[in-house]
């Protein structure tokens, strides 16, 4: 996990982002008792800071920010290759689909998507 923040990224199987609040919500909750319990800190009630969503509203806009969080940890310098990285589904991803949908993925460029899509 990368020490300051993690990045996220879920399609609701309702269609309505506002579904997704209350499982972010708990999972904030279980993972701050969690690590409250790792390293001895209880009584911490609040882990996670500056919690951001965005609704995606541009059809290629979620394999762009799939694409972003993959390469989190390479472009902080933690990992030659996504897939080495092992708090991140980079590898269970390549694992599950075709190499030409892998290369597909990688090719959705963030920069592009997240202006056009309201960032």
């Amino acid at each position: 996990m990368l020490s300051n923040h993690y990045h996220f990224v879920a399609h609701s199987p309702s269609g309505s982002a506002e579904s997704l609040a209350p499982f972010v919500k708990k999972l904030h909750s279980l993972t701050t008792q969690k690590l409250n319990m790792l390293d001895g800190t209880p009584g911490r009630s609040r882990l996670w800071h500056n919690y951001r969503e965005t609704h995606l509203t541009l059809p290629n806009a979620y394999l762009a920010r799939l694409n972003y969080v993959h390469q989190n940890a390479v472009h902080h310098g933690l990992v030659k290759k996504a897939s080495q990285w092992a708090w991140c589904s980079a590898l269970e991803f390549k694992e599950a689909v075709s190499p030409a949908w892998v290369r597909t993925v990688m090719g959705f460029k963030y920069d592009q998507i997240a202006r056009e899509d309201g960032e």
